[in-house]
C-alpha cells in the first residue's frame, strides 16, 4: 500500500459483468469524460471577470481614486470623468472575455456531446463523450477523433497496427503508428471475446508527458509491459484504419492533452518592466506635487483662508487649516490622476495587436512551396524584436533544410560515395548509378559510385552485413498500398534516408510486425524474429535491435554517434576505427552529417538470461528506465565495428546572406546542434558563420573541469586568472547578487566551437561565467554534441549574466526548451513537424525571413512603441501640470483649470487616434532600406530611443509646455477686455483657452513625432481637431445647458472667447513657444549628433545618385552569381524593371553624368561593399 501510495498508481481492473456495460474499478477516484476549459458561467462571470481586472494595478488604482471621488469632502471632479474611462476599459476587456469564454463552451459542448460507440451489454452502443468512463471498451472508426486516452486492443489492420495523425498534440501531420499487444490483437472486433476481456492494468498517475506513457497489464496470469507505443492519446485522428477497439485509461481531464492545457509562462518584453518602473515614478511624482499643494493649501488657509470665512467658508467638518492641507492632498490625487491614464495601457495592447497583423500579413515572408505565412503567435513581444543582441540558432532543420540524402559511406575501412580518375583524383561526374535491375528501388535516389553497387553484387560480406543494419535497426514502418510501390513512414529524415539507401541497394525493407521484420535481401525474401529494440534517447545517442535470423543466428545491431559507439567498440576493432576516423572526418569536413555502425553476435544461454532480465525490468512501475538503461549498457559492448554513413543535408536558401546582414547589425550568433564538431564547423563556414579572417577559431574539448577552466581563459581572457580583474572582484562582492557582465572587447574577431562534452563541465559552478566571459567576446560560438537540456542552459546563462534580450530559432522537438526559455522564441514549419512552432511566440517557413522579422518588423515596432511612450507621457504631463501651477493662483482650493468634460474626453477621444496612427503606421525609412542598412538596427539593442533618460526629458519637456500653457493664457486674460468694452477676463474663458492652445499644440507635436505621413495620420489629427471644436460648441451651446443645465455650464464660452484676435494670437504664441524650442533641438541634434536612421534619410534625399550606385552594386553581384551569360540576356531586363533603377534614374539624371559607382563627396568611386557605409558617414 505504501509503494502505491508513493508511485500514485491507477489500477483498472476488467472484468466480465452481464447486466451492464464493462465494469471497471479504479484505485482512485476517477472522472468521467467531459472537459471544461471555459472560465465562467451565467452567474459568476461578473464577479469573477471584475475580481480579474482588478489584479492589474492600473485598473485598481482608477477604482480607488473613484471611491475617493464619491466622497463629498475630497471630490474636486464629477464622477463621471473616472467612471465613463474606466467603465469603457472594463467593459472593453470584459466583452472580450465574454465573446472568447462563449466560445469555449460553445467548443466544449461540441466536444462533450460528439458520439462513440461503447461496447454495454455485449453491444456496441452510441454515447456522448461525456458519459465515458474509465475501463470502457469503446470502437473507433477511420477518421474518428479518440475520445480519450485508450490501451489499443485490436485493429482491423494486420498484426493490429494503427495508423494516427497527432497534429493535435504536437503539431506533426505524418502518420505514426501505434501496435497492439499481441495478446489483445488476437481479440479482433469479436464483440463476445472483447466482452469477456478479464485483465489488470496498472498504470502511472495523470501526468502530462506526451512521449511517455509506463504500465502493465496482467492477462491469464501473464505480465507485459504497455508504453506509449501501446497508447492513442485524446487529440489523436484515426487514419487509414478501418476500425480498432481500445479500453479507456485516462479519461476527461486526467488526458495528456488536457493535462498539457495548462498555462505557459507569460513573456514581458524589457519596455513593460520600464513601463512599470516608471509607473512607480510617476506615482511618487504625483504623490511629491500633491503633498506641496496640501502643504500650500495648509498654510493658505491658515494665513488668509480662516480670516476671509464669511466669504469663503470651510466645508463642513473642516475646523483647522492642517485639516483642509489633509482633505486637499486627496483632492488633488483625483485632479492630477491623469498623469497615468487609463488609456495608456489599452493602447499599448492595440499598438501591439496590429503590429502583429503586419507580420502575418508580410507577403515577403510567406512560402509559397507549402502555404505557409508567417503567424505571431503572441501579440506581446513585437518591440521585442527589435532589441536582439543574441540569437541561439538550431542547424538542422534552422539553417539546413532537413530533407536527408544518404550521400556517402564506410564500409571495413573503405570510402564510397566519391568517383576517382586513373591518377586517384576526385572526378565530379552528374550521371547516376542505375539501379534498375532492383525492381523494389526508389526511383528518386540517387547515387554515382558504382563501385558500392558492384561491391554489394560481388556477395561483399562486410557490404551485406552493412546494409542489413541499415534495413533492419530502426523504428521506420512501411506502407505499401500497391505491389512494390513502398512508402516509409520515418520518425525522423535521417532514419528514412538510410533504409531507403538500403533499399536501393538489394536489402529492401518490406514489413514489420511486433515480432519479426520482413526484408527482401538480393531478391530473397527473409523474416527476422525481432527480439528486443533498445531505444534511442538524447543520453544514450544509439539505438539498437536484437534479431534471429532464419538460420537461427543471435545478431544485435547498432547505429549512432561516434563519439559513443567508438567508447563500446571490441578491442580488436582498433586498427580499422582509424580508418574509419579518418573517413569521418572528411565526411564532416563536408559538412555531412554522419553516424558509426556496428554489430555483435550473442551466446544463446546469455541472452536467454539477458532477455529474462529485460522483460523483468520493462514491467516494473519503478525505476523502469533506470534498469532498462543498465541493461542496455551490459549487453552493448565489446561491438565490432562496421563502418560509418553520411548524409547530406544542404542549407536553407539565403542562409549566408542572412547571417552575414544579421552581424552587421551586430547581433551574434551562437549555433546549438547536436551534430559532431567537424560537421558543425564545416557548416559554420558554408553559412558564413565562420570565415577564413577571423584572428582564430578556438576550439574547447578539454575533459576535466580544470582543462575546460584553463582553455577558456588562456584563449581570450589570460588577465581573468588574476584577483586585479574587476569582473573577479565584483564578483566576489556580490556573491549572492546576480550581477551583469559588462560588455568585453577582444582584440580581434573570433570564433569559439565548443563540444558538448566540454559544455557540460562550463555550465558549472563557477565557469559558467568564465564561458560567459570567453563566449560573449567572440562573433560566433557554436556549441556541437549538446543535449536539448543544454541548449536552454546556455540561453538561460545569457540571460543570467548579460543585459541583452535572446532569440532562440529552431524547428523540432528537442528545440522547444531553448524557444521557451529565450525572450523569443521564434519556430521553423519545417520537417520535424511542429512542436517547436506551437511552442513559439513567432514562426515562419525558413531561417532567411528572421532578418525581415527583426530588422524590418521588430524594429518598427520598436520605434514605433518609443514614440509612442515618449509623446503619450509628454501629453499627458503637459496637460496635468497645467494644474499644479493653476493652484498657486487659486489659493490652492482643487479647483480644475479645464472644463471636466473636457478632462474625461483628452485622452479617451481628443488625443488617441493621432498617437495610434503613428504607432500604427509611421516608419523612419521603408523596409528596402531597413534591410540594406541592418547598421540601424544597432539603437535598439541599446535602448536608445526609449530609457530614463529619454523619459526624462519628455518629463522636462512636458513640464516646461505645461508653464508656457498657463501663463501665456493667463497674462493673455489677465484684465482683458473685448473690442465691444465686455469684459472675458473670466475662469471660464480662461478654461477654454488653455484647452484650446493643449490640444492644437499636442497636436502639432504628433505632426513633429510623424516620419512618414499617410492619409489615416492626416485624418486622424485634423479630424481630432475637428472634432474637439465641434463637441465644444455643442456642449457650450445654449440648447446644452437649457437641456442639461448643471452638466454644462459654460454656456456661450465658445463663441464669445473664441471670435477674438488676441485670443488667436495668444494660442499662436503658445504654439510657436512650446514648438519652436523642440524644432532647433531637433535640428541641432540631426546636425551635430546624427542617428543612423537620421544619416540614411539625409543621404537619402540629398544625394540621389547613391540609389543608381547601389543598383549596379546589385547588377555586379547578380553577374557574379550567373556569369557572362546572364549579362548578354538578363541585365537589360534587369535594368528596365529594377525600382531602384528607376528611382535612381528619376533622382539622379541630371547629377550623374555616368554609370560608375560615383563617391557620393565626388572623389573618385566607390567599390559595392562600400556603399552601406557610405551612407552612414
Amino acid at each position: 500500500e505504501t509503494f502505491l501510495n508513493q508511485l500514485k498508481i491507477i489500477i483498472i481492473t476488467m472484468s466480465y459483468s452481464a447486466p451492464g456495460r464493462t465494469y471497471s474499478s479504479c484505485s482512485v477516484v476517477q472522472p468521467n469524460n467531459s472537459i471544461k476549459t471555459s472560465k465562467y458561467n451565467f452567474f459568476t462571470f461578473l464577479p469573477l471577470n471584475l475580481f480579474e481586472q482588478f489584479q492589474r494595478i492600473a485598473n485598481a488604482y482608477f477604482l480607488f481614486l473613484l471611491i475617493l471621488q464619491l466622497i463629498p469632502q475630497i471630490s474636486s471632479l464629477a464622477w463621471f470623468t473616472t467612471v465613463v474611462p474606466l467603465v469603457l476599459v472594463l467593459a472593453v476587456s470584459g466583452v472580450k472575455d465574454a465573446i472568447d469564454d462563449f466560445n469555449r463552451h460553445k467548443s466544449d459542448k461540441h466536444v462533450n456531446n460528439r458520439p462513440v460507440q461503447v461496447l454495454i451489454n455485449g453491444m456496441l452502443k452510441e454515447q456522448k463523450w461525456m458519459n465515458v468512463q474509465v475501463g470502457d471498451i469503446i470502437k473507433l472508426e477511420n477518421n474518428n477523433f479518440v475520445t480519450a486516452d485508450l490501451l489499443l486492443l485490436s485493429s482491423s489492420e494486420p498484426h493490429s497496427l494503427t495508423y494516427i495523425e497527432t497534429a493535435e498534440l504536437d503539431g506533426e501531420t505524418n502518420l505514426k503508428v501505434k501496435q497492439a499487444l499481441t495478446v489483445t490483437a488476437e481479440l479482433g472486433e469479436d464483440l463476445q471475446k472483447l466482452t469477456e476481456f478479464n485483465g489488470e492494468v496498472r498504470c502511472e498517475a495523470p501526468n502530462n508527458k506526451l512521449d511517455k506513457f509506463t504500465g502493465t497489464l496482467t492477462l491469464r496470469g501473464e505480465k507485459y509491459a504497455l508504453d506509449n507505443e501501446k497508447m492513442l492519446l485524446r487529440g489523436c485522428t484515426i487514419r487509414n484504419t478501418e476500425w480498432c477497439f481500445g479500453l479507456v485509461i485516462y479519461a476527461g481531464p486526467d488526458t495528456k492533452l488536457m493535462q498539457n492545457s495548462g498555462k505557459t509562462t507569460f513573456k514581458r518584453t524589457s519596455i513593460d518592466r520600464l513601463m512599470n518602473v516608471l509607473v512607480l515614478v510617476i506615482f511618487a511624482f504625483l504623490g511629491l506635487m500633491c503633498l506641496i499643494l496640501a502643504i500650500g493649501n495648509g498654510i493658505w488657509e491658515h494665513d488668509k483662508g480662516y480670516y476671509f470665512q464669511v466669504y469663503l467658508p470651510w466645508a463642513e467638518g473642516v475646523n483647522s487649516a492642517s485639516y483642509s492641507g489633509f482633505l486637499m492632498f486627496w483632492s488633488y490625487v483625483i485632479i492630477l490622476n491623469t498623469v497615468v491614464p487609463i488609456s495608456l495601457y489599452v493602447s499599448v495592447e492595440i499598438i501591439r495587436l496590429g503590429n502583429s497583423f503586419y507580420i502575418d500579413w508580410d507577403r515577403k515572408m510567406y512560402y509559397p512551396l507549402n502555404d505557409t505565412p508567417a503567424q505571431a503567435r503572441t501579440t506581446t513581444l513585437n518591440e521585442e524584436l527589435g532589441q536582439i543582441r543574441y540569437i541561439f540558432s538550431d542547424k538542422t532543420g534552422t539553417l539546413t533544410q532537413n530533407i536527408m540524402c544518404f550521400n556517402k559511406c564506410s564500409i571495413n575501412g573503405k570510402s564510397y560515395g566519391d568517383v576517382y580518375d586513373m591518377s586517384g583524383q576526385r572526378i565530379e561526374i552528374n550521371e547516376k548509378v542505375d539501379f534498375s535491375y532492383n525492381p523494389l528501388a526508389d526511383p528518386k535516389f540517387a547515387f554515382y559510385d558504382r563501385s558500392l553497387v558492384e561491391a554489394v553484387r560481388l556477395n561483399d560480406v562486410p557490404a551485406h552485413r552493412f546494409f542489413r543494419l541499415l534495413s533492419l535497426c530502426h523504428t521506420v514502418m512501411p506502407e505499401e498500398k500497391k505491389e512494390g510501390n513502398l512508402v516509409y513512414q520515418a520518425q525522423s529524415p535521417d532514419e528514412g534516408a538510410l533504409v531507403t539507401a538500403a533499399r536501393n541497394f538489394g536489402f529492401v525493407f518490406r514489413a514489420r510486425t511486433p515480432e519479426t521484420i520482413t526484408v527482401v535481401e538480393m531478391g530473397e525474401t527473409k523474416i527476422y524474429k525481432l527480439l528486443a529494440i533498445l531505444d534511442f534517447n538524447n543520453v544514450r545517442k544509439r539505438m539498437s535491435v536484437i534479431v534471429r535470423s532464419p538460420e537461427g543466428d543471435l545478431t544485435l545491431y547498432c547505429k549512432g554517434a561516434d563519439t559513443i559507439l567508438y567508447e563500446l567498440l571490441h578491442p580488436s576493432c582498433n586498427s580499422l576505427k582509424e580508418e574509419t576516423t579518418e573517413h569521418l572526418n572528411e565526411f564532416a569536413g563536408e559538412g555531412l552529417r554522419t553516424l558509426v555502425v556496428a554489430y555483435k553476435s550473442l551466446e544463446e544461454d546469455y541472452f536467454q538470461d539477458w532477455i529474462r532480465r529485460h522483460h523483468e525490468a520493462s514491467t516494473a512501475l519503478e525505476g523502469r528506465e533506470e534498469k532498462l538503461s543498465e541493461l542496455y549498457e551490459e549487453i552493448e559492448k565489446d561491438l565490432m565495428l562496421l563502418g560509418a554513413t553520411a548524409i547530406e543535408d544542404k542549407l536553407q536558401d539565403g542562409v549566408p546572406q542572412t547571417i552575414e546582414t544579421l552581424a552587421k547589425a551586430n547581433i551574434k550568433i551562437w549555433v546549438l546542434t547536436g551534430d559532431k564538431q567537424e560537421t558543425a564547423m564545416n557548416i559554420g563556414y558554408s553559412c558564413n558563420l565562420l570565415n577564413d579572417d577571423m584572428e582564430d577559431v578556438f576550439v574547447i574539448e578539454g575533459s576535466t573541469s580544470d582543462d575546460v577552466l584553463n582553455e577558456l581563459r588562456k584563449k581570450m581572457k589570460p588577465d581573468s586568472f588574476l584577483d586585479s580583474d574587476e569582473i573577479n572582484i565584483q564578483f566576489e562582492k556580490s556573491s549572492k547578487k546576480q550581477i551583469i557582465i559588462p560588455d568585453e572587447q577582444a582584440n580581434g574577431v573570433y570564433g569559439l566551437v565548443i563540444t558538448g562534452h566540454s559544455l557540460a563541465y562550463a555550465l558549472e559552478g563557477n565557469l559558467e561565467l568564465e564561458l560567459v566571459r570567453t563566449a560573449c567576446m567572440c562573433k560566433v560560438v557554436i556549441c556541437c554534441r549538446v543535449t536539448p537540456l543544454q541548449k536552454a542552459q546556455v540561453v538561460e546563462l545569457v540571460k543570467k549574466y548579460k543585459k541583452a534580450v535572446t532569440l532562440a530559432i529552431g524547428d523540432g522537438a528537442n528545440d522547444v526548451s531553448m524557444i521557451k526559455t529565450a525572450h523569443i522564441g521564434v519556430g521553423i514549419s519545417g520537417q520535424e513537424g511542429m512542436q517547436a512552432v506551437l511552442s513559439s511566440d513567432f514562426s515562419f517557413a525558413q531561417f532567411r525571413y528572421l532578418q525581415r522579422l527583426l530588422l524590418v518588423h521588430g524594429r518598427w515596432s520598436y520605434i514605433r512603441m518609443c514614440k509612442f511612450l515618449k509623446y503619450f507621457f509628454y501629453k499627458n504631463f503637459a496637460f496635468t501640470l497645467v494644474h499644479f501651477w493653476y493652484g498657486f493662483f487659486s489659493g490652492f482650493s482643487a479647483q480644475t483649470v479645464y472644463d471636466e468634460w473636457f478632462i474625461t474626453l483628452y485622452n479617451l477621444v481628443y488625443t488617441s487616434l493621432p498617437v495610434l496612427g503613428m504607432s500604427l503606421f509611421d516608419q523612419d525609412v521603408d523596409d528596402r532600406w531597413s534591410m540594406l542598412f541592418p547598421q540601424l538596427y544597432v539603437p535598439g539593442q541599446q535602448n536608445l530611443y526609449f530609457n530614463k533618460v529619454v523619459f526624462v526629458k519628455c518629463m522636462l519637456q512636458g513640464i516646461y509646455s505645461s508653464l508656457i500653457l498657463f501663463f501665456i493664457p493667463y497674462g493673455a486674460m489677465y484684465n482683458t477686455v473685448r473690442s465691444d468694452g465686455k469684459a472675458i477676463a473670466d475662469y471660464q474663458s480662461f478654461a477654454l483657452m488653455a484647452q484650446t492652445c493643449l490640444l492644437i499644440v499636442v497636436s502639432v507635436q504628433i505632426g513633429l513625432d510623424t516620419s512618414y505621413w499617410t492619409v489615416v495620420n492626416q485624418f486622424f489629427i485634423w479630424g481630432s481637431l475637428s472634432v474637439y471644436f465641434a463637441i465644444t460648441f455643442t456642449m457650450y451651446s445654449d440648447g446644452m445647458y437649457l437641456i442639461f443645465t448643471a452638466s454644462f455650464p459654460f454656456i456661450g464660452t465658445a463663441r464669445n472667447t473664441l471670435s477674438q484676435p488676441n485670443v488667436w494670437l495668444a494660442i499662436f504664441l503658445s504654439i510657436a513657444l512650446c514648438v519652436l524650442p523642440v524644432v532647433g533641438f531637433r535640428f541641432l541634434k540631426a546636425q551635430l549628433k546624427p542617428t543612423p536612421s537620421d544619416k540614411v534619410r539625409r543621404n537619402y534625399l540629398i544625394k540621389p545618385e547613391i540609389l543608381l550606385s547601389m543598383a549596379w552594386a546589385r547588377w555586379g553581384a547578380a553577374l557574379h552569381r550567373r556569369g557572362v551569360g546572364f549579362l548578354l540576356s538578363g541585365v537589360p531586363q534587369l535594368a528596365a524593371n529594377s525600382p531602384d533603377v528607376q528611382r535612381g534614374q528619376e533622382l539622379a539624371t541630371a547629377i550623374v553624368p555616368s554609370k560608375k559607382h560615383r563617391n557620393p563627396s565626388g572623389g573618385g568611386s566607390v567599390e559595392p561593399q562600400a556603399l552601406n557605409t557610405s551612407l552612414l558617414h
